[in-house]
């Protein structure tokens, strides 16, 4: 009996140092004996997804990149001379090197090829007053560009290439944009490189912002930088949907709200810089406020709706066709007008030439008048 034990006592030790040796060196070899604390899934065990089905926006980041350009642009300023010019001690140590009355400024900024011709849309503040504008392409290649016309009122620009074998955007429905659509940023931040950024559409059809004359932004969270200015918002599909305008910021960097003018709004004042070399809009010689609840109180008015007009230009259309301060500006062409911008937006987009309708308020009465259209006067260039 004693035997028996110990050689059951012997066969247990040595069965455990096997067992001990096998799950230490080679614990594959156990199978479903090893077992994790925890239930998870292997890369052995899962399915693996098609790479077509994870998300990235890889594909119209590719369409889009390649007409994207970064702009260079160099321009004199005027700085005062030196008080101590005067000094002939001083300008015997330091010579001409304090004399100078000019220095060369340099700035950067984006734009995005529009068609194969060589035409680029950026925005007129990136090449306002340049002297000399130098434009970087995705492939590499560098060529001088000419400024074709600028609009400072939508802060558009149009530059033309002369360069062959050009990539050119596809332009999208600005019009059909949603809040919460992707969208994707690319330009040149902080002259980093060219840099793409995601984001949502966070709002449409801001105003009220005091960026430009004619605003009508679309407002994104995708990071946009100093240096992003001029440069595509695309959506999804590698499309056009704005030219990336400002950033609302406390620091000088991105803070999440950012805006773009539409593609619809930019592709009818680029069309019109081409053919003619600038945009021609409406004007019938009248400014407007919003008509505030107080006004219409004060004013004695039934509804709070339309435009005050507060000032009518001498010897303007609306002065000739008997528009008076005081007047409530109810409707342009048959279009209801609610405010300030929906006003000047609804007269610009008059045809100078053309004779319009207008419809008013007066002392509770409401009547039409017919206005010649005159042409918009170009805002008075900022030289400073």
């Amino acid at each position: 009996m004693r035997r028996l034990w110990l050689i059951f006592a012997q066969t247990t030790t040595v069965c455990l140092g096997i067992l001990f040796a096998v799950s230490t060196l080679r614990p594959e070899l156990l199978g479903s004996v090893t077992r994790s604390t925890v239930d998870v899934v292997t890369t052995k065990e899962a399915t693996v997804a098609p790479s077509r089905a994870i998300a990235s926006y890889s594909d119209a980041a590719k369409k889009a990149m390649p007409t994207v350009v970064n702009i260079y642009t160099t321009k004199e300023v005027k700085v005062a001379r030196h008080p101590f010019m005067d000094d002939p001690v001083f300008r015997y140590f330091f010579g001409e090197q304090f004399d100078a009355q000019t220095r060369r400024s340099a700035s950067l900024g984006s734009g995005v090829i529009v068609s194969e011709k060589g035409y680029i849309l950026t925005n007129h503040h990136v090449v306002e007053a340049a002297d000399e504008i130098e434009v970087a392409l995705a492939d590499t290649r560098r060529a001088k560009a000419r400024v074709v016309g600028s609009d400072p009122e939508t802060d558009l620009a149009v530059l033309k290439l002369e360069l062959k074998g050009l990539p050119a955007v596809t332009f999208a429905q600005s019009d059909q944009a949603r809040v919460g659509d992707i969208v994707l940023a690319i330009g040149n931040p902080f002259g980093v490189g060219q840099t793409v950024t995601s984001g949502i559409i966070s709002a449409l059809g801001r105003s009220h912002l005091g960026i430009n004359t004619f605003e009508n932004f679309i407002q994104t969270d995708a990071a946009i930088n100093p240096g992003n200015s001029g440069g595509a918002l695309v959506d999804v599909n590698g499309n056009l949907i704005g030219i990336n305008s400002a950033i609302y910021t406390r620091t000088g960097g991105s803070q999440g709200i950012g805006f773009a003018i539409p593609s619809s709004l930019a592709r009818q004042v680029m069309e019109q810089i081409i053919e003619t070399g600038t945009v021609t809009r409406g004007w019938v010689g009248i400014g407007v406020q919003d008509l505030t609840a107080e006004l219409a109180e004060t004013l004695k008015l039934e509804k709070v709706t339309g435009a005050l007009v507060t000032e009518v230009v001498t010897a303007s259309p609306a002065d000739q066709a008997g528009i008076k301060p005081g007047d409530v500006l109810l409707g342009v062409e048959g279009k209801a007008v609610t405010d300030y911008f929906s006003t000047l937006n609804s007269i610009s987009a008059l045809q100078p030439g053309k004779t319009a309708t207008l419809k008013l308020q007066r002392a509770r009465k409401e009547f039409d008048v017919k206005v010649s259209v005159g042409k918009r006067p170009r805002p008075k260039r900022d030289d400073k």
